[in-house]
């Protein structure tokens, strides 16, 4: 048994491995590569999907590496999947919002079916982001919570600190940062006077006091 498991797991890896191999392979070739590779930072990575080998993570695998980096399903909550989902399809049918550019861009990707999209969203919703009780956590409001609070909130809902341990969430924030470099977020290594400066170690701080244990 352990060995059809470890079988299926590489199997899996290497079909992952293509996907990805095959859409940086239409970026080089395409004249808008450069701007489909930025939409999405590249750190989060096929082996780190919830059950990777589930319907879900292969159909996020399929479709939504063809025009961008992986996306991690914990990028947004669950109410806000199936708009983007929904919108993501329209594109690569080709019918998105920026006219007959859109049919050009999305040469050569394919969209999911009305089945596979209904998959790929209950998928996205299972595991996306648990949004912070602000009731249950008063202290996000105050100054030991400004730091996670400015830094998280500029690109998803404020993350549920019992989603992970303590370990995991020093593992998270490393990433998070690297994301937010990639993306020109605040991220402290260049003090402008009077904005906010990315504070790692007041982040950790927050989140660890209130980790999952």
């Amino acid at each position: 048994m352990k060995k059809i498991f470890f079988l299926a797991l590489a199997l899996y890896a290497q079909a992952s491995a293509d996907e990805i191999d095959d859409a940086r392979k239409r970026w080089a070739d395409s004249p808008h590569g450069p701007l489909l590779e930025r939409i999405l930072p590249p750190t989060f990575g096929a082996r780190e999907l919830p059950e990777p080998g589930s319907p879900g993570a292969q159909l996020t695998l399929r479709y939504c590496v063809q025009c961008h980096n992986l996306a991690n399903p914990a990028m947004h909550h669950a109410a806000k999947w199936r708009g983007i989902v929904q919108r993501m399809v329209m594109r690569m049918e080709g019918r998105g919002n920026i006219g007959t550019l859109m049919a050009d861009m999305m040469a050569g990707v394919k969209a999911p079916s009305a089945e596979e999209t209904s998959v790929l969203v209950a998928y996205l919703r299972k595991y996306a982001q648990l949004p912070l009780d602000p009731k249950r956590y008063p202290e996000v409001n105050s100054s030991s919570g400004e730091a996670f609070r400015v830094a998280c909130s500029q690109c998803h809902v404020l993350p549920d600190p019992r989603r992970h341990t303590a370990l995991e969430w020093r593992a998270v924030v490393a990433r998070m940062q690297e994301n937010m470099e990639w993306m020109n977020r605040v991220v402290g290594s260049k003090p402008v006077p009077g904005e906010p400066q990315l504070r790692v170690e007041e982040i950790n701080a927050f989140l660890e006091k209130y980790a999952r244990k």
